[in-house]
């Protein structure tokens, strides 16, 4: 069954060796040339911060290098996958294998196996690795670089909805069954999302009924005035569970915790879409690895002495970039509610697999 799939195992361990040693080869050179990069606009911002030094950078190249490799490692696949096609046809090594009798998915199939295992790999690697080292550099960007404080459960700038109204508390600490607020107001909107009322409080409690505003102020929108008020409660409707799971960020959570964070924010009525679309983006940006042999398929085939092999890689490259910008395009209007969650995250796969394999058939086999 295996050989109706695959060239014979020294052909399919020499294609498959080839193409993983270019992929490590060119996301090696990517990284250290974008890291080079990098190192210049925020070298000067690290050690700006009094007491950083040489080992603060080296810190921050452990932290970003590993973001580097989960984006541009699709873009590896491809240049590899292309690397590996001209010379293979260029030395006239795919015409031998066509003259024995391989199809060209005979052909692409150790490669489609080694970006399978690559995927994998990359999958792994996003989940255990960048999404731990994201949150630590996006804290250690928060404080301009400086010492991060230890994480003591407070959240600043934090909205709250109660149907049309609106609260919000400059910070929000304590337990979290039982959390306090501080600098809070309270927004009163009318049916037509016209603000009535504005409340002002220092200090608020969450009670039973809803949140206990101390020393509440009354700004009243029609007639201007101002005055305090005795103390009220408002947002009966906002529970402390939704400010543990107000300010969800993907790409500190694998794919479990996000997973257990939509479900929570779609119990509590909130809108999910955005992070549903990241969900699906996490399984479907790895898989893309499996893409790049197909649609870099063009340089594979064609002779070589025609003057096209040239066209072909650069058709393939093309091939290849598009799906990346019309990944994120998807992505990007899905975030908007323009797409479904599961559409933004797998059409542009879906639509790229079928270009490749309907130009694959048409010019090969």
């Amino acid at each position: 069954m295996m050989s109706q799939w695959f060239p014979s195992r020294t052909l399919t361990l020499y294609l498959a060796r080839m193409f993983v040693g270019r992929i490590f080869s060119v996301l090696a050179m990517l990284v250290l040339v974008l890291q080079m990069l990098d190192l210049l606009g925020e070298s000067g911002k690290i050690l700006a911060y009094h007491g950083n030094g040489e080992r603060d950078v080296w810190l921050y190249v452990l932290l970003r290098c590993p973001q580097l490799v989960q984006q541009f490692l699709p873009y590896s696949v491809l240049l590899a996958a292309l690397f590996t096609f001209f010379p293979l046809n260029q030395n006239s090594e795919t015409i031998a294998m066509r003259a024995a009798g391989l199809s060209a998915h005979q052909i692409l199939a150790p490669l489609l196996a080694a970006a399978v295992a690559i995927a994998g790999v990359s999958f792994a690697f996003n989940e255990l690795v960048v999404t731990k080292t994201s949150g630590r550099l996006k804290d250690w960007q928060a404080v301009q670089y400086g010492p991060v404080p230890p994480d003591t459960g407070m959240r600043g700038n934090v909205y709250m909805t109660d149907g049309r109204n609106i609260l919000h508390a400059d910070t929000v600490t304590g337990d979290p069954a039982a959390p306090t607020m501080r600098g809070v107001t309270w927004y009163a909107r009318d049916p037509l999302g016209t603000i009535t009322a504005q409340v002002t409080s220092p200090r608020a409690q969450w009670v039973k009924t809803g949140w206990r505003l101390e020393s509440p102020v009354l700004f009243d929108v029609r007639t201007t005035s101002q005055r305090a008020v005795p103390v009220m409660i408002v947002g009966g409707g906002i529970h402390p569970r939704e400010i543990e799971i107000s300010n969800v960020d993907a790409d500190r959570l694998n794919i479990i915790d996000l997973a257990r964070a939509i479900d929570m924010l779609h119990a509590n009525g909130r809108r999910t879409a955005e992070l549903e679309g990241k969900w699906w983006h996490k399984i479907s940006k790895p898989m893309s690895a499996v893409l790049m042999p197909l649609l870099a398929g063009l340089a594979a085939f064609g002779l070589a002495r025609s003057g096209q092999l040239l066209l072909r890689a650069v058709a393939g490259m093309a091939m290849g970039f598009a799906y990346f910008v019309v990944d994120n395009t998807a992505l990007a209007i899905g975030n908007f509610g323009g797409y479904p969650p599961l559409i933004a995250a797998w059409g542009p796969f879906l639509l790229f697999l079928l270009i490749g394999e309907t130009v694959l058939i048409r010019t090969e086999e």
